[in-house]
This record gives structure tokens, C-alpha cells and sequence, in this order.
């Protein structure tokens, strides 16, 4: 029997893991693929997003709620999740910026946070990790955090002379970062609505785009997923205390997404193994493989 294919994807939050990936995640969980989502915090320090949750009650036990949202999308994802038990930094705003609270996850050394994924990842034996560039996708002081104890632990997980107690040695092959929004995927999108005769609500973002980092440029694998889109939007719509289900994240229609931009992009930062570039495939060069097995 072949070798089982493993992805484990590391994010910052709870919600993360269905803006990010949800969609590839599905398809390769139908594929027979085990995907495994490692949560770095509890997002305890979120703020309610949607008007519809924004009541004392759910304030008060936000740190409860998140995590029941985050069984409820692991369900409709298909996906087993692990906490790795730090705590969320919450988004400093304010000019100056004000400090992070004391204890939290943008405040642990990072080989030291590394160590939790470290030892997960040697439990799991993924052949694939995502997780953040270095960037965070967007400067959230977790995500910047999410991205060095990923890259940490990814070095060192199949080194046999670190941290022997963590268990024994795995080396996953291939590490990717999630693209975010691209200008060339916004302006798409935003082009295929009004082509459809409908308002496209990216018109200010586009505006705002030139102020952005963009890394279309650095994308090198595109994942066809589609016929997924509904899942992952489901599994986002389970995260309802960030999510507002009449909000921003669902003003395209899904059948136009599907044709106008049908793909989740990536950036390979890191492979052991040999694929050309562009992929169409995560486990390009380590399919082969592991089939072979």
C-alpha cells in the first residue's frame, strides 16, 4: 500500500484556516489526503466582526465560542486541527502602536514557540506545510509569529540532534506560503463583475492596491479547487463572530469566482525535492514518490 500523503497547515487564528487554503485543504481531504490544521492561538483577543454576534454575552465568552467555531469548520472542512496553545496578541492599533500584552504569542521567543510545532510535526509526519510569508500575509503581530515558528520548526523537525524529546525525527519535504490577495486575482474579480452588470466591491481596495505589497510575482503553484469554493465558505461562514455572512467576503457570486479565478495560490519557499515550476499539485515531486512506495 502507498504511503499516506499528510499536509499540515500552521495559522495564527481560528478563522484563518477558511481564508486561507480552505478550498485546496477540501480537495485534497476528498482526494484521500490527511490535512491537519495547527492553530497557534485560541484568538482570544479577536474582535467581533459580525454586527449580528457583536452582544455582551459573546464578548464575554469569546475564548469558548472561537473554539466551538473552529469544530464546526474543522467538520465541514474535513480536517483534523490541533491547538498549540499559545495565546492571541490581538491587532495593536493606535499611532504609537501600544505594547503587547505580557504573555502573548507576538512576544514568545520563537524557537522556544517552535517547539509545540516541532513536536506535532514529528507526531504527524506531513510531507507538505503551509503557513504565512514572512510578511504574515498582513503585519498581525501572530502572523509574523505564525511565520518564524513555522520556518523554525520546518529546519528543524528532521534534525535528529534538536530537541531529541520532542520525538523522533520527520523532514517534510516542501513548504509553501499562502498567497493573499493579489492585485491580478482582484482586479480579476472585480473586472468579472462588472462585466456581469454587478458593483464590485474590490473598487477601493484598487484603488488602494499601488500602497500594497503584491507577490503575484512570487507565486509558483496554483491549486484548481473550484468545485471546493463552497465548502470553504461554509466552513468561513462557521467562524461567526469574525465572519458577517452578508458581509465583504461574499459580494461575488460563487459560480463567478469559480470561472473567473478557479485557483488557491502559493508561493514554494522551501523543497527537497525536485518539481518544476509552475506546480499544479502541493505534492508535485513527492506524489511520485511516495506512490513508488
Amino acid at each position: 500500500m502507498a504511503e499516506q500523503l499528510r499536509l499540515m497547515t500552521v495559522h495564527a487564528h481560528p478563522d484563518d484556516e477558511s481564508s486561507k487554503g480552505a478550498a485546496t485543504m477540501a480537495k485534497y481531504v476528498a482526494e484521500g489526503v490527511q490535512v491537519l490544521v495547527a492553530t497557534c492561538t485560541g484568538g482570544e483577543r479577536g474582535s467581533v466582526l459580525n454586527p449580528k454576534m457583536d452582544r455582551p454575552e459573546v464578548l464575554a465568552d469569546i475564548a469558548n465560542i472561537r473554539r466551538a467555531e473552529m469544530v464546526k469548520a474543522r467538520e465541514i472542512l474535513g480536517v483534523d486541527q490541533a491547538w498549540l496553545g499559545f495565546v492571541d496578541s490581538g491587532l495593536p492599533e493606535g499611532d504609537p502602536l501600544p505594547p503587547l500584552p505580557d504573555g502573548c504569542f507576538g512576544l514568545q521567543d520563537p524557537h522556544e514557540a517552535a517547539k509545540p510545532l516541532i513536536k506535532l510535526i514529528r507526531e504527524f509526519r506531513p510531507q507538505v506545510m503551509t503557513t504565512y510569508d514572512e510578511n504574515g500575509g498582513y503585519p498581525h503581530p501572530d502572523h509574523i509569529m505564525c511565520h518564524k515558528v513555522s520556518v523554525i520548526a520546518f529546519d528543524a523537525a528532521g534534525d535528529p540532534g534538536l530537541y531529541p524529546e520532542l520525538g523522533e525525527p520527520w523532514q517534510p519535504s516542501k513548504l509553501y506560503y499562502n498567497s493573499g490577495w493579489t492585485r491580478a486575482r482582484m482586479l480579476a474579480l472585480h473586472e468579472g463583475m462588472l462585466a456581469a452588470g454587478l458593483e464590485s466591491p474590490y473598487t477601493e481596495w484598487l484603488e488602494k492596491a499601488s500602497d500594497r505589497q503584491d507577490r503575484g510575482d512570487k507565486l509558483t503553484t496554483r491549486i484548481e479547487c473550484g468545485d471546493y469554493f463552497s465548502i470553504r465558505d461554509d466552513a468561513l461562514r462557521a467562524h461567526a463572530t469574525q465572519v458577517d455572512p452578508d458581509g465583504f467576503w461574499f459580494k461575488i457570486p460563487l459560480e463567478l469566482q469559480q470561472k473567473v479565478w478557479p485557483t488557491e495560490d502559493f508561493e514554494l519557499a522551501r523543497s527537497l525535492v525536485d518539481s518544476p515550476i509552475p506546480e499544479s499539485d502541493l505534492f508535485a515531486g513527492i506524489r511520485e514518490k511516495v506512490d513508488a512506495h
